[in-house]
Parts: structure tokens; C-alpha cells; sequence
């Protein structure tokens, strides 16, 4: 793969469920390095089906996904579990173990290049300990390491979410819906570490949001679904009012999250 060519190359994307909801239709998408895509649309869009594809969370049901010159879309085992190492992802729910420490639970997030044993006895070794300890720092959350996760807020524990995901050292970071749980103050403070995360680590980032304000701030570039088809991919400030109803429908009101 050549610097040119794009980290992610996803063609004819499909994806049925068993009941025959049709939730992807034919999605054409390309995303180079270091990019800040930001998906928007209604609930139902198809935007967390979008995302679970592309890390193979959900399997589709046509179509191909390229990850850094490799097709991924029906790779299996060993292969799959290196695929999802270079592509990380944070959820809406945070997914903690509440009591535990966010120490142990940043650590959690090299499980998969760790020995089995000595993680499962929380015997890491020091490297790791300090790395978890540069993400913590990273996320602003320096001095937290020895709370429980239960103890941290909504938005405190969405940064450890964060952190443990920078534990894989990924290509690429998929966030479902990342700050939906939380209040405008606190959504702005996480959508902070995530960019910071883009433009100083390189880090290529998909995030799912329901704001369109959101998108215009933090993205570098928005796709839009709508009844799990394609309508928008261009610039945040491409979409007007006009583009804005057909993506949202004729009575919605846009609303900025201050």
C-alpha cells in the first residue's frame, strides 16, 4: 500500500439480518490516514451496523472491506483478532469493569498480545504499566489510576474507555455513539481528546454522533446515512439547510450542542 492509497477501502457494503431488514444498502466509502469521519443520520440509519462491520463485530452480508491493502470482510480466528488489534473501538456504554481499578482496566485493553497468565493475575509488566500510564495522562486523567471505575463520572470513564483502546496502539479507532450518555459540557471534553487524538497522533477515527454541531466542530469530514444508504459524504460545512431536512427529514430542527 502505497502513502496514497486509502486505509480504508469499502465497496458495495450490504448487510440483511435474519428477519430481512435491509440495514446497509450498497455503502461506497473511502477513508485515508488520519482522517476524522464523522457519521450522522436518524436512529435506525444504520450507523452502528456501519461501524460493527468494519471491525467485523457484525458480519456483512455483501460487499468487501480493505483495511491497509488487505481484505478483511470474511477473515477468521487468528487473522481477525490481529485485524481488530489495528482497529479499536469505544462504545456508547463504556463497557468497564466497575470494580476494578482504571489502571486495570486501561491494562485490559492489551489482553491480546499480552500472556494469558500473568494479565489474568494483573502481573503486567512495568512497560505496560507506564504505557497505560502516558494514555491516562493523555486523556487527563493523570491521578486517577487507583479509583474504581465505578467511582469516575460518565465522562471520566468514557476517557479510560479511551485510554484502554490506545492500549492496542491502533491504526484506526471506531467510537458507536461515544458521547450520546452524556451532557453537552462533558461530550465537548471527550470530543476534545478524541481530535487531539487525530491531528497529534495520527490516528484515524469513525465516530458515530447525533449532533450535526458536533460534526462541524470535530470532524474533518461527514457521511450521512439514511435507511442504510449513502446521502452525504463531503466537508462538515457542505451541508445546508436543504441537505440537512433530506438527511434528517422535512420537520427536523437542527440542534447545536453547547
Amino acid at each position: 500500500m502505497t502513502t496514497d492509497d486509502p486505509l480504508l477501502q469499502i465497496q458495495g457494503l450490504e448487510k440483511v439480518y435474519p428477519n430481512g431488514y435491509k440495514a446497509l444498502r450498497g455503502i461506497d466509502l473511502e477513508v485515508k490516514a488520519g482522517e476524522f469521519l464523522v457519521i450522522i443520520g436518524l436512529s435506525g440509519a444504520g450507523k452502528s451496523t456501519f461501524i460493527r462491520c468494519i471491525n467485523r463485530l457484525i458480519d456483512p452480508t455483501g460487499g468487501t472491506i480493505t483495511f491497509d491493502g488487505r481484505d478483511i470482510t470474511r477473515v477468521r480466528g487468528r487473522e481477525l483478532r490481529r485485524v481488530r488489534r489495528d482497529i479499536a473501538m469505544i462504545f456508547q456504554q463504556f463497557n468497564l469493569v466497575k470494580r476494578a481499578t482504571v489502571e486495570t482496566n486501561v491494562l485490559t485493553g492489551a489482553l491480546e498480545s499480552a500472556s494469558t497468565l500473568p494479565s489474568l493475575l494483573n502481573l503486567w509488566p512495568r512497560e505496560r504499566r507506564e504505557q497505560a500510564a502516558h494514555f491516562l495522562d493523555l486523556v487527563g486523567l493523570p491521578d486517577m489510576r487507583r479509583r474504581r471505575a465505578d467511582a469516575l463520572s460518565g465522562g471520566q470513564q468514557q476517557r479510560v474507555a479511551i485510554a484502554r483502546a490506545l492500549m492496542q496502539n491502533p491504526k484506526v479507532l471506531l467510537a458507536d455513539e461515544p458521547v450520546a450518555s452524556l451532557d453537552p459540557a462533558t461530550s465537548h471534553s471527550v470530543m476534545k481528546y478524541l481530535k487531539q487524538l487525530q491531528e497529534e497522533q495520527g490516528i484515524t477515527i469513525l465516530a458515530n454522533l447525533h449532533f450535526l454541531s458536533l460534526a462541524r466542530q470535530y470532524g474533518t469530514r461527514v457521511l450521512a446515512l439514511k435507511d442504510g444508504k449513502r446521502v452525504f459524504d463531503g466537508a462538515p460545512e457542505e451541508i445546508t439547510d436543504d441537505k440537512f431536512r433530506e438527511i434528517y427529514g422535512e420537520d427536523a430542527v437542527e440542534v447545536e450542542i453547547r
